[in-house]
């Protein structure tokens, strides 16, 4: 597959889960630009690989983290409406809106890697062996940090006042 198709047709897919990893979608648009752009300089190697998507995931996981290291990126970002989940039929918008506003909020509050588990888990729907490989730890571990989010999801969810 040529770069470009790739693009074209794992792009999308790799702006969602930056936007999900990031909160903000002008700064996802940046990193993923930002991997595409040194993939493409090594994408014949990259293209070769037995799992390209693993290694672009990877890519997108450690540009997320780099961007949070330097020391001028500590703002934190507004909720963005783009973000939203999908909205179950049935249920009145407003408050399935706001259901979606209130879990976002806890998940961007919670650390780097527990929210990077949870979005690859849940999100993308990948296996403990993947998600370990595209942080580049341990099952266990993926394991250990989804536990600590969700214990701590949970432990938000039963401190939030009730409407």
């Amino acid at each position: 597959m040529t770069f470009e198709e790739y693009v074209g047709s794992r792009g999308p897919a790799l702006v969602r889960l930056a936007r999900l990893l990031t909160g903000d979608p002008h700064r996802a648009d940046d990193l993923v630009q930002e991997v595409f752009g040194q993939a493409f300089v090594r994408w014949r190697a990259i293209s070769a690989m037995e799992r390209p998507e693993v290694y672009l995931r990877r890519m997108l996981v450690n540009a997320n983290a780099s961007w949070w290291r330097k020391r001028a990126n500590h703002e934190r970002p507004a909720p963005d409406a783009d973000l939203a989940w999908h909205h179950a039929g049935g249920t009145d918008i407003g408050v399935a809106v706001a259901e979606t506003d209130a879990m976002w909020r806890l998940l961007r509050d919670l650390p780097r890697q527990q929210r990077s588990v949870l979005v690859l888990r849940y999100y993308e729907d990948l296996d403990d062996a993947t998600i370990a490989e595209i942080l580049g730890c341990s099952p266990s571990t993926v394991r250990s940090h989804a536990a600590r989010a969700m214990d701590a999801l949970r432990l938000a969810l039963q401190h939030t006042p009730a409407e």
